[in-house]
């Protein structure tokens, strides 16, 4: 009786279902309002900042991604799982990226690397899907104790990023005015959240576009300040093709690389998995073994296409489930025009320009929440799980692990050998080995 009453509610929630058609305006429409809440550029942004890009290998990372996730929607949505889900890049391997990077000698060379081991993995990825692998090792390895302490470690990783070199180290401005920027853009994100909360679904478009007003308020500010450079900008084509491979970059195949990276998919093939029971859920559609399957070769043939683009693995978003939520729209031709919008975006030298111009700070403000509201995700995963003595250390430990490997000094670091470099690099990939072993050989107390 509950579970009928629950489908239901669903059903009535559900003002257009996935299969049913929406003509081309409201499509293109509410197509553009899923690419505001997705932030698919905060990634690519924070990476360029991270390893240090110039401008023009930003804007040519920011359109490569933009392309990569409007072709990786469409297949998704439209080819494999043929469910609602819209596909971003993911925070998930950004310490793998860095450290393959740095390991690899940095520049082209540890560009060509990430590529190199992306590639690799993603073709793994296609194979497990095709065999049904996938499904067995997730059940096996990964329960909701390791998934949900591995998205909170995520969480917990980039928050000290996030703070120290976006707001503290940002050299765009004084640390004065970063800190006040940061928190202006985190307020602004806030308030909106708040509002579109207490005014419930009259109140939807204040969530829907928080981020982009506090990214506004942020610049707006950052102007009055005296600190936004829009140079880049004014020099940047309205239209240009992207980077091609083999002929503006290539690819290189280490070992290491490829063993960290291939390590990294497995996580974000466990996160995204809780990504697309968010979706069946909100559409009351339950996942088959067949759905799974699609799912992970669409995953794999995503991140085949973002790293023949020169970007970064992407995955399937939980914004878009609460997207769907609130407006009752589940609509696949909606995200057929997601993935439309971004490829769109994506051949806009200019809007590319534009998004790496702003501020580190103003990004800092807005994407320190992201990192907090990612470790509570981690959390809600946890919730119907007794947490005994096993847990507390299955969780307790790969904290750890997480915050020694945030701090730890750079100089020890690169006198290790190169993979435990590769390792040690990226707590998200040493914290969630610690909790994926712990939970496999600490006993359980009944």
């Amino acid at each position: 009786m509950g579970t009928q009453t629950g489908q239901q509610a669903h059903a009535q929630h559900l003002t257009v279902l996935p299969d049913e058609k929406i003509s081309f305006g409201k499509s293109v429409i509410l197509g553009l309002q899923h690419v505001i809440a997705m932030d698919v550029y905060v990634v690519p942004f924070l990476i360029a900042m991270l390893i240090g890009l110039s401008s023009g290998q930003s804007t040519a990372l920011i359109q490569a991604t933009f392309i990569a996730a409007g072709l990786a929607t469409i297949v998704q949505t439209y080819f494999c799982m043929k469910l609602p889900v819209a596909q971003g890049p993911s925070y998930v391997p950004l310490g793998a990226i860095v450290s393959i990077y740095a390991a690899s000698g940095g520049g082209q060379l540890g560009w060509n690397s990430v590529l190199g081991a992306s590639l690799v993995g993603a073709i793994l990825v296609i194979i497990l899907g095709y065999t049904g692998i996938f499904n067995k090792i997730v059940n096996i390895f990964i329960p909701p104790i390791v998934g949900g302490t591995i998205i909170f470690i995520v969480g917990l990783s980039l928050l000290p990023v996030a703070i120290r070199d976006n707001i503290y180290g940002a050299t765009d401005a004084t640390i004065n005015q970063n800190v006040l920027l940061a928190l202006i853009s985190g307020a602004v994100l806030i308030l909106f959240v708040l509002l579109g909360s207490l005014l419930r679904h009259k109140g939807s478009i204040f969530r829907i576009i928080s981020v982009m007003v506090a990214l506004v308020v942020g610049c707006i500010s950052a102007n009055l300040m005296g600190v936004l450079d829009f140079s880049a900008v004014k020099n940047a084509k309205w239209f240009s093709m992207p980077h091609l491979p083999f002929a503006d970059f290539g690819f290189s195949f280490n070992f290491s690389a490829i063993i960290t990276m291939i390590i990294i998919y497995f996580v974000l093939l466990a996160e995204t998995t809780g990504t697309w029971f968010a979706v069946s859920n909100v559409i009351d559609k339950p996942l088959t073994d067949k759905n799974l399957n699609r799912g992970v070769i669409g995953e794999g043939i995503s991140c085949l296409i973002a790293s023949l683009l020169g970007s970064t693995p992407v995955t399937g978003y939980s914004t878009n489930a609460g997207i769907i939520s609130i407006t009752g729209i589940a609509s696949r031709r909606v995200f057929l025009a997601v993935g439309g919008w971004f490829v769109l975006f994506g051949c806009s030298g200019k809007l590319a320009a534009l998004i790496s111009s702003i501020p580190t700070a103003v990004i800092g403000g807005v994407f320190t929440i992201v990192c907090g509201i990612i470790a509570i995700n981690g959390i809600q995963v946890m919730k119907n799980v007794k947490i005994g003595e096993k847990e507390m250390y299955i969780i307790a430990i790969p904290m750890i692990i997480t915050l020694a490997l945030v701090m730890i000094p750079q100089d020890f670091l690169h006198s290790l050998p190169t993979f435990v470099q590769y390792l040690l690099g990226s707590p998200i990939l040493a914290a969630s080995i610690a909790a994926i072993l712990l939970n496999k050989l600490l006993p359980s107390v009944k």
